[in-house]
């Protein structure tokens, strides 16, 4: 959570965004500070902390690196910037690298914004969560100190986090702890053990914290320049095309079907013109009813084909009766019916054979 965030403040304009106008201010090593719209752990930022062996309001502003190294690393490791670049604010009393940095080493990191990235599936979409009026959001930090084998002492610290606010549960269960005021920096900046200060330690759940979907090219830290910020268009969701075309295929196939039923039913009644064939609406499914009426309007049968079952024919007599004047339809009639017509073929009988060189010479 929070491993990308967006600082191109002036270092000078860092202490006023952490509301220590009327402080002074030491500052150490801030040529070392390159702005940028995409942040990473092991990058340079101003950090605002307590002036050292200072009592009062005196703070300093320190470029450090955004990653922790704990004091008791060893100068032969190599440090690992990305390994505790943040801190559950629920665990900093129990954890051994958090523990002695809660009562002197508590720091404020100024950015105008940061990275959340929506996971769904294999895919990743980055948002840019900053203050709806632009100003700076201000993140309660730890720092520490450590010295590599070159005898170099490094400065980095970690962003404290907690649970989501309501409004951003949909995208991550966790945020960095945003300072939204002077009386909250002041308690985690000065605050003592016994003041309790980790009232402030909690989700920020005001509305002025706004966010919109950004290009996914941030995702990579060389990545950087206005273009980092720009607000996108998500894409719609679209209806899945192998679904539609199984869909189109199966409607198809089942007009393909009811043709068939339709001509073979046809070519059996050809023979007999005292028939007629109709196509009547259906009003309970989608499949027409072909209708045969004879000469005789007193009986009618009607032959329809269900879906369910192919290459079937129902007969329907009118009232459920079969009429006495009525011609009876026989199991040749429904075989008819059910088998579909085939293309009679013209075979040539044996005379029509036509003569060969063999029986022309047996003429002679």
């Amino acid at each position: 959570m929070c491993g990308r965030a967006r600082c191109t403040l002036r270092a000078e304009d860092i202490p006023r965004a952490c509301h220590r106008n009327n402080c002074p201010v030491r500052v150490v090593h801030t040529d070392r500070y390159r702005p940028s719209h995409n942040v990473s752990p092991g990058h340079n930022l101003p950090v605002v902390c307590r002036e050292d062996g200072s009592d009062g309001d005196g703070v300093a502003l320190r470029c450090m690196k955004w990653g922790l190294i704990p004091s008791f690393t060893k100068k032969t490791e190599k440090p690992d910037h990305y390994k505790m670049f943040n801190a559950r604010s629920e665990s900093i009393c129990e954890k051994a690298s958090f523990r002695c940095l809660v009562p002197r080493s508590r720091c404020l990191v100024a950015v105008e914004g940061f990275y959340e990235w929506k996971t769904d599936g294999p895919r990743k979409q980055p948002y840019y969560i900053h203050f709806e009026d632009g100003r700076p959001l201000v993140f309660a930090a730890l720092y520490d100190s450590w010295q590599n084998s070159e005898g170099e002492i490094i400065y980095s610290f970690t962003i404290l986090t907690t649970s989501s606010s309501s409004a951003l549960q949909w995208l991550h269960d966790r945020m960095p702890v945003i300072l939204g005021n002077k009386e909250s920096t002041d308690t985690w900046l000065n605050g003592s053990l016994s003041s309790k200060f980790d009232c402030v330690l909690k989700p920020y759940e005001d509305p002025d914290l706004v966010w919109y979907p950004v290009t996914p090219a941030m995702g990579k830290s060389s990545f950087d320049g206005p273009q980092c910020i720009k607000e996108i268009q998500l894409k719609a969701e679209v209806n899945n095309p192998i679904s539609k075309f199984f869909s189109t295929k199966r409607t198809r196939r089942e007009e393909e079907s009811n043709l068939e039923v339709e001509n073979s039913c046809a070519e059996s009644f050809k023979t007999d013109p005292s028939k007629s064939m109709k196509k009547e609406p259906n009003t309970e499914g989608n499949t027409p009813i072909l209708s045969f009426t004879e000469g005789d309007q007193d009986s009618k049968s009607t032959i329809i084909q269900s879906q369910d079952s192919t290459a079937k024919c129902q007969m329907k007599w009118d009232n459920g009766e079969f009429l006495a004047d009525s011609k009876p339809i026989t199991d040749e009639t429904i075989k008819l019916c059910s088998t579909p017509a085939r293309k009679k073929r013209n075979l040539k009988s044996a005379s029509d054979k036509q003569p060969t060189l063999f029986s022309y010479f047996g003429k002679n």
